[in-house]
């Protein structure tokens, strides 16, 4: 049934795409995708770049699709080829690389001339994002995993100084990174943690200080790692 009003768009050749359909498709395929990156920004934390890019993949897919007559394997070639540029040159998150197959697959179903499905598609995707925003499947409760900046003297042995720490207020942690600063009179550690409860951590940061000779402590969310390191 979807596909009845498309039935005409292809014949083995690109010839019969009308510039009528292709604006259809296309102006489909960018209200579907606009929709689900306006969802995506919402409920998760992402740059206008990569929501202006959520928005527009669709089409772009549609039109790849409709180059190459209607060969699904030849379009979801060249398409997944151009949608992993991003994580060939920064790391994506799990969130992000389903963000960018649900646009190519909204650009999928506009391409192969059945916008109705993708419309369907894109609202049921759309609440699976409401409701997964709102449910815990690990259990656990609050992500607790945070970034931890510690400054200590050059001085300082600095291997398993604040295991003792770790070991009370966090589940998890693990040295990133260690950077020397203030011209080299002092190192600069980072840690990823995951705490054990909320509200700790000014606890944890007054331990920590009677450990790095009071210096610069700073404690932020995972998302601000890649500002930070």
């Amino acid at each position: 049934m979807l596909n009845s009003f498309f039935s005409g768009l292809y014949n083995g050749s690109t010839d019969t795409i009308t510039v009528s359909l292709f604006l259809l498709l296309t102006g489909a395929a960018l209200l579907l995708g606009a929709l689900s990156a306006f969802v995506y920004a919402r409920k998760n934390e992402c740059s206008r770049g990569f929501a202006a890019a959520l928005a527009t993949l669709p089409a772009v897919v549609s039109t790849v699709i409709l180059m190459v007559s209607g060969s699904i394997g030849a379009g979801v070639a060249v398409a997944g080829t151009f949608s992993l540029v991003r994580f060939r040159s920064a790391p994506g998150s799990a969130k992000e690389i389903a963000a960018v197959f649900t646009a190519m697959a909204i650009g999928l179903a506009c391409g192969m001339g059945c916008p109705g499905l993708a419309a369907l598609f894109t609202a049921v995707m759309c609440l699976v994002e409401l409701i997964l925003s709102r449910v815990d499947l690990t259990g656990r409760g609050r992500d607790q995993t945070k970034l931890l900046h510690i400054t200590v003297p050059e001085s300082l042995e600095y291997a398993g100084v604040f295991d003792e720490v770790f070991e009370q207020y966090a589940d998890e942690w693990e040295l990133l990174r260690v950077k020397t600063t203030g011209l080299g009179s002092l190192n600069k550690l980072s840690y990823r943690i995951r705490l054990k409860n909320n509200g700790t951590e000014k606890a944890m940061i007054d331990a920590l200080r009677c450990r790095n000779g009071n210096l610069e402590i700073c404690l932020s969310a995972q998302s601000a790692e890649t500002a930070e390191l």
